[in-house]
């Protein structure tokens, strides 16, 4: 009997060690672990907070009590005289700005990737390169131009925009405020999403199907979809998904525009009603779960489109004709200039300006009038500057600016590195079900609305027992795991490609794992990998949501801009959005220079 135990204890101990051998087994093992707890702590954490009694809140006064647990909050929220208000109406809005993004962006972004791949289009590589701009911007930045265009005194209340002081051109509320303008700007935001999905389809399409259709002389608009559209199905669908799962969350954009959404009742509720403010972060969560669910699905069925016969060399490209080629593309380029160029001009000049929305000067043609005071100013004497100092020399601003780009470099380099380690270990283990556990786990986070992320990691590491709030570290951590997704899943595209062969002769030699890793895998993937560090980086320096309930006004650049909008001083919050965006466009360019990645490569021609 004990010889048995002891074999068995051999056995059981030689299978540790053989599982253990292996370098994937160790990283699913390590990160399954770690991002178990990163991702489900918070969730039980938010869910905990929507039963607990808050002192100084509306569940304290209903309960009659300081502490403890009650069901009060989900009893007020869904059946108070505010129920509409607060719960309600901001569900609907959530979901019709977010089917509305998802609409905007895939017909204007997959039109576009149509034109740019599979027409005879003018001047493609300069509309492809200039329409991802406002993917690279911050998501607030079309919604400020949009104010900085069609607001005017009479409508919304504020200073007027381009059009009102120009023009006298008064657009309607509707057109200024709610959920149109906030849906247009959405989904121009995430079109360039779009067009890089679509379009890497289309530009990689066996063309074999549409031409056997064409020979049996199938009318073009059948073409289009019976054969083309279905090809594209799997990249539409998960552009939608992500899409929907983006702009659930957005705050930003509804904030700016005027639209009560969830993430921005979130917001308004948080101060005194403290519980039913993490019930709406409950429910941005269940609809990032029910994504994540969809898009397990729409991975399994894409086998589907999948085709057996070798890739024609010859893609068909439609004739728009000699005028069409080019008053299409003009047209493009028009568009493209309000929502890529237009941007920083606007920003520019606001900076400028004497005050908000005074734009005397170009009717006047006198730039005399212009000022450089928000920008060289030291004194604290002007009452318009509220005792701060020049945008060049404001100790908040460049205070945030150095902790931006330290979260963003430290975000980027961890997640990147424990991005390509999963995509490593779950590509040498793709058909085993706890690699595929991990990878969901590392994936839940990005469809999960940001603001509802921040929310939960909030109330996790902002109590009596641990305090990280207002913290480089707490940052860094939400920020982390936010965008682990990305590494991970260009790591685990890059690393499939791998011919498995290739690792298997260096074993031969034996030849140790980092060395590995750092001399045949990396280098041989080195762009696909690059973009896993280059997204977060990117997406960090531009994030609002995901940080707006983690630290104060003034600790990074966004929450500084929003802290000088409240604050009336529009030229400094004109200016930050200058700054961020030429500090994303200097890296952008800088690392397509030195690397060759790019978001749009393969695309544009």
């Amino acid at each position: 009997m004990e010889q048995t135990q002891i074999n068995s204890s051999k056995i059981f101990l030689n299978k540790v060690r053989t599982f253990l051998s292996k370098p994937q087994n160790v990283i699913l093992l390590l990160f399954g672990t770690v991002l178990t707890f990163t991702t489900i702590a918070p969730i039980v954490a938010i869910v905990q907070d929507t039963f607990k009694v808050h002192p100084g809140t509306i569940d304290a006064f209903l309960t009659g009590r300081a502490d403890g647990y009650s069901i009060v909050n989900y009893v007020d929220l869904f059946t108070s005289p505010l129920a509409k208000t607060n719960l309600w109406s901001p569900i609907l809005n959530t979901v019709l700005l977010a089917v509305l993004t998802c609409l905007i962006s895939i017909l204007f972004g997959g039109v576009m990737a149509f034109l740019v791949t599979r027409t005879n289009l003018k001047y493609k590589k300069y509309l492809s390169s200039i329409f991802i701009f406002p993917y690279i911007m911050p998501q607030w930045t079309l919604a400020v131009v949009w104010q900085h265009l069609f607001y005017s005194n009479q409508i919304t209340g504020t200073s007027n925009g381009l059009l009102a002081s120009l023009f006298g051109i008064l657009a309607p509320k509707w057109w200024c405020m709610g959920l149109f303008p906030s849906a247009v700007v959405l989904g121009l935001h995430y079109a360039p999403f779009a067009y890089i999905m679509i379009g890497g389809i289309f530009r990689n399409m066996d063309a074999n199907l549409e031409e056997a259709a064409t020979i049996l002389d199938t009318p073009k608009w059948k073409i289009m979809f019976r054969v083309t559209l279905p090809m594209v199905k799997p990249a539409i669908l998960s552009t939608i998904l992500l899409v929907f799962g983006s702009a659930m969350g957005s705050y930003p954009v509804p904030h700016y525009l005027g639209l009560t959404t969830l993430s921005t009742k979130y917001v308004s509720l948080n101060s005194k009603y403290t519980g039913e403010a993490s019930i709406l972060a409950i429910i941005m969560m269940i609809f990032g779960i029910l994504i994540l669910g969809m898009n397990q699905l729409s991975l399994k069925s894409r086998k589907s489109y999948t085709t057996v016969t070798g890739k024609s060399g010859q893609i068909s490209k439609i004739n728009l004709g000699k005028v069409g080629k080019h008053l299409i593309a003009i047209l493009l380029i028009v568009l493209t200039f309000f929502t890529s160029i237009f941007p920083i001009i606007s920003f520019a000049i606001e900076t400028f300006l004497p005050n908000p929305g005074d734009y005397s000067f170009l009717y006047n043609h006198d730039l005399s009038m212009l000022t450089t005071k928000w920008w060289v100013s030291r004194s604290n004497a002007d009452s318009a500057m509220y005792g701060q100092h020049g945008i060049l020399f404001n100790k908040t601003i460049w205070h945030a600016f150095g902790g931006t780009m330290l979260v963003a470099v430290i975000c980027a380099i961890v997640a990147g590195t424990i991005g390509t380690l999963i995509g490593y270990a779950v590509s040498k283990n793709r058909r085993n079900r706890f690699a595929n556990y991990v990878n969901n786990m590392a994936f839940l986070p990005y469809l999960m609305p940001s603001l509802a992320v921040g929310a939960a990691y909030f109330i996790l590491f902002s109590n009596d027992k641990i305090n990280l709030f207002n913290t480089y570290a707490l940052l860094i951590i939400v920020g982390t795991v936010k965008y682990i997704p990305f590494a991970s899943r260009s790591a685990l595209n890059s690393m499939l490609q791998l011919s498995g062969e290739i690792e298997e002769a260096a074993i031969i030699q034996d030849i140790p794992w980092v060395k590995r890793m750092t001399h045949i895998i990396i280098p041989i993937q080195k762009s696909s990998i690059i973009s896993g560090f280059l997204l977060p980086f990117m997406t960090c320096l531009r994030e609002l949501s995901l940080f707006l309930l983690l630290c104060t006004q003034g600790f990074i650049l966004s929450t500084t801009l929003d802290y000088f909008d409240e604050m009336g001083l529009y030229a400094f919050s004109s200016a930050i959005n200058l700054i961020l965006i030429v500090t994303i466009l200097i890296f952008n360019t800088l690392i397509n220079k030195i690397t060759g990645a790019s978001l749009d490569e393969g695309i544009g021609g």
